[in-house]
């Protein structure tokens, strides 16, 4: 009796541990931090833009999921942005929407990969101010569950909750003629319940910054960093653990802007570190704006 009951107690183990290898931890917070870089908090002058961004990932350290761990992402993220000549509160309306798309290929016991659509932005407001030496903007989005979220699956871009996001930031040019940057953008966002795994994710707080030179009139070098935590904790049956998410990066950034096209494109990478229950790696990132 004793040794059957130790054989079916080992069959049991064996059938849960695929699921158990490929189980991947919630990550709190929809926005990718490091979207944004230098002159991060200064929004366009009214008209149309078309913005894309472009994220690659590379990571191999996951320090706290106890088990070996490396994934390439490529992120494709088209925005549309239409900031408008209406006034509230002296700064110009405007509104955006990102439909993002996601190529992924990890390994995490075995190697998967997956392509499909993200959980989509929708930013009804947004509020831009432009002062002689300094530019403020506002703003609320909603992330909305339209990815194909899986418990087995890296939950980089679709997530399975509805997410509320709040921004401000700002821009400053300590110098007459604007050659110099500072900026500092926060973001903060309220995380619902992930109905496939009865979860609720912990609020996050995000702040990205950037220090910029011009080198002439279309080119700029700078230095962006961000540092983003989770600020309380999950909570349901399945939780991963009490520990709160965090990642923190840092690295250079060069923009150039196109006059004849109307093209702004600016490329940077971060260099990720002192992560907490999130993959710690490499972004690098290539942003492509047109305005029409």
């Amino acid at each position: 009796m004793k040794n059957r009951l130790q054989s079916l107690l080992l069959v049991a183990a064996l059938m849960a541990l695929p699921s158990l290898v490929q189980a991947q931890p919630i990550v709190a917070g929809h926005y990718p931090a490091g979207a944004e870089g230098v002159k991060g908090a200064s929004l366009p002058p009214p008209g149309v833009y078309f913005r894309d961004y472009n994220f690659f990932y590379f990571a191999d350290n996951f320090k706290d999921l106890g088990a070996p761990f490396d994934i390439f992402a490529y992120i494709n993220a088209p925005r549309v942005i239409w900031m408008t000549d209406v006034k509230i509160l002296g700064a110009n309306y405007g509104m955006d929407v990102i439909v993002p798309f996601a190529y992924l290929d990890w390994k995490l016991g075995t190697r998967d990969s997956y392509f499909g659509l993200g959980d989509i932005q929708i930013e009804p407001l947004l509020l831009s101010w432009h002062f002689k030496q300094f530019d403020l903007a506002g703003g609320y989005a909603v992330w909305a569950p339209t990815g194909d979220y899986s418990p087995n699956r890296p939950d980089f871009v679709s997530k399975g909750f509805w997410s509320h996001m709040l921004t401000l930031g700002g821009t400053w040019y300590p110098d007459e003629q604007k050659t110099w940057a500072i900026s500092l953008l926060n973001r903060y966002e309220f995380c619902h319940e992930q109905e496939q795994t009865h979860t609720d994710p912990g609020q996050v707080y995000t702040i990205e910054w950037g220090f910029s030179k011009s080198l002439s009139k279309t080119v700029d070098v700078g230095l962006i960093g961000y540092y983003q935590q989770q600020v309380t904790e999950d909570t349901g049956p399945n939780k991963f653990s009490d520990k709160l998410d965090r990642k923190v990066g840092v690295g250079p950034e060069i923009s150039a802007v196109c006059p004849k096209l109307g093209l702004i494109t600016s490329l940077r990478y971060a260099y990720e570190f002192a992560a907490v229950e999130r993959p710690e790696g490499h972004l690098v990132t290539l942003t492509l704006t047109k305005r029409f």
